[in-house]
């Protein structure tokens, strides 16, 4: 099924300041909430931001800044984990679903069955609840988040709200970044009410999962607004030898109090659609590069992108197809 096509809201006319983030009350104050559009409906939606007030404190003011250079610690991330793998955590998943508008149905177990906060986070779905794209022309979003997509990458940063990096600082080597010269990248980040496991966009033979060492930083628009460099943090590369679109890399990034990130594939042979791993507990980023000529992307994703606007997706749909 072919995505609606982009309406032409006030927030696409008014440019990116207009999509990052609602403002309102006095001076410092904030709804709490980040614009996307959603692309099933075509509609503008806002996203509710966990632990807003958190980021707000740690990300625009002074006394934050500092606390958040002992957060970005791994000894206090790996702390901040085990606490939400507590069983004592588990009281705190119905309020955790209410609280961000979770579909629970879409979990393949009932609320009461997890053992822990970051036992729901790390939920897997019912069957047939993501549905992956058949057509072996098609490449499909291997995560559900917020998107951002680049056409060509003709010398730009990639940009996740404010967060700029080039491919080199991204990939942690300048001859494999080459390779993606002009080709195409796709930004997909996770917001903690997201389903947080992450798939294979087509089939083909995949390599191990490399490792890349940063420091941990949220991922989150509140926190790239004000000039945090998540996209320096901890990360994992995986080269892929695609059926329908070349080599590409799989580049999952993780955030602070979260940084975990999980590998559940093995390598060699994968399917579109295949689990490939999942982040604990947080919210995280996926990155896919192509190299160029190997992508047509839909253009509803390009037109949003330009105008600063994410927009809303869900695994296994459509990005774009092989020209």
């Amino acid at each position: 099924m072919r995505p609606r096509p982009l309406r032409h809201h006030a927030a696409l006319r008014g440019g990116s300041d207009e999509s990052k983030r609602s403002r309102g009350g006095t001076r410092g104050e904030a709804t709490n909430t980040v614009r996307y559009r959603d692309r099933e409906t075509g509609e503008l939606g806002y996203e509710r931001v966990f632990g807003a007030d958190a980021l707000h404190f740690l990300y625009e003011t002074r006394r934050g800044g500092l606390l958040r250079t002992g957060l970005r610690r791994r000894a206090v991330s790996r702390l901040y984990g085990l606490l939400q793998r507590r069983g004592a955590s588990r009281r705190r998943i119905p309020d955790f679903v209410a609280g961000l508008g979770i579909d629970a149905s879409e979990a393949e177990l009932p609320l009461e069955a997890y053992r822990s906060l970051d036992d729901f986070f790390t939920r897997r779905l019912k069957p047939g609840v993501r549905p992956v794209d058949p057509d072996p022309r098609v490449l499909v979003f291997p995560a559900d988040g917020r998107v951002l997509v680049y056409p060509r990458l003709d010398g730009v940063r990639l940009r996740v709200k404010g967060c700029s990096v080039d491919l080199d600082e991204l990939l942690g080597d300048r001859e494999a970044a080459s390779r993606f010269r002009d080709g195409t990248a796709v930004v997909v980040r996770l917001a903690p009410a997201d389903y947080h496991r992450f798939h294979f966009p087509d089939g083909g033979e995949a390599g191990n999962a490399r490792p890349i060492r940063g420091p941990l930083e949220s991922v989150h628009a509140i926190a790239l607004d004000a000039g945090s460099q998540s996209l320096h943090n901890k990360r994992e590369v995986t080269w892929i030898s695609s059926r329908g679109f070349g080599q590409l890399a799989i580049v999952e990034v993780g955030a602070m109090l979260v940084g975990t990130i999980v590998q559940t594939y093995a390598p060699g042979p994968v399917t579109r659609g295949q689990e490939k791993g999942y982040f604990r507990f947080g919210g995280s980023t996926v990155v896919l590069l192509l190299e160029p000529g190997r992508l047509c992307l839909d253009a509803d994703l390009i037109e949003a992108s330009a105008a600063g606007l994410e927009t809303r997706v869900k695994m296994g749909t459509r990005i774009g197809e092989a020209p």
